[in-house]
């Protein structure tokens, strides 16, 4: 079988035949292989997709930066301590999705009020403690040293522990429940539903 990379060229051959007599010469001719179909296997690699946490830590990690850059002055990730991620939290609850009914509104408790009410929406304590935990692991994974961590911070936890009661009273919600079910549950209890883990925060640049 012949190769695709010779070609073979039929001609006249000359001298040595009289008039009646003719013949022909094969001259074989070598073409060099081509590159291109090595170009294939030169590809750079495809980088893996990222998981929906490890996309979400980003963006969470990117929109942390931009707030800390927005600040009059701006502030440097080397001197964010445990009071800029407090006020950042605070921040944050413009954003928030969750009606949380206050003292003396008479739908305070109920987890699913019959009517509409003047009290503010806040960002729920499953997406703000999930929050705290991508941030944390970002921190970290950006050069961060764990002892100066300040989304570790124990000031972090009681204001997380502080929102957490203070919605479940609001709501009617009781997590210490919730956590002795865990047991006997596969699925996430309804109760879930309006506590998400996984949110995308927005903001506003000043």
């Amino acid at each position: 079988m012949m190769s695709n990379d010779q070609i073979i060229i039929e001609g006249e051959g000359g001298g040595g035949g009289g008039e009646g007599s003719s013949s022909r010469s094969k001259t074989t001719i070598l073409i060099a292989p081509s590159d291109d179909h090595h170009h294939h296997h030169q590809l750079p690699p495809v980088p893996p997709q990222l998981s929906r946490y490890e996309s979400q830590k980003r963006r969470d990690w990117n929109t942390f930066g931009q707030y800390l850059k927005n600040q009059r002055p701006p502030v440097p990730l080397s001197q964010c301590n445990y009071n800029h991620v407090l006020e950042f939290l605070r921040y944050l609850d413009q954003f928030g999705k969750t009606k949380v009914h206050l003292h003396g509104c008479p739908f305070f408790g109920q987890p699913e009020p019959p009517g509409p009410c003047t009290c503010p929406l806040r960002q729920a304590w499953g997406s703000l403690d999930a929050l705290i935990g991508r941030l944390r692991a970002a921190y970290e994974e950006n050069g961060g040293l764990p002892e100066n961590n300040p989304f570790a911070s124990g000031a972090i936890r009681v204001y997380l522990r502080e929102v957490r009661d203070f919605q479940a009273k609001a709501r009617g919600i009781c997590y210490k429940k919730k956590k002795k079910k865990r047991k006997m549950q596969n699925k996430p209890t309804s109760s879930n539903a309006h506590e998400p883990t996984t949110t995308t925060f927005q903001f506003q640049s000043s």
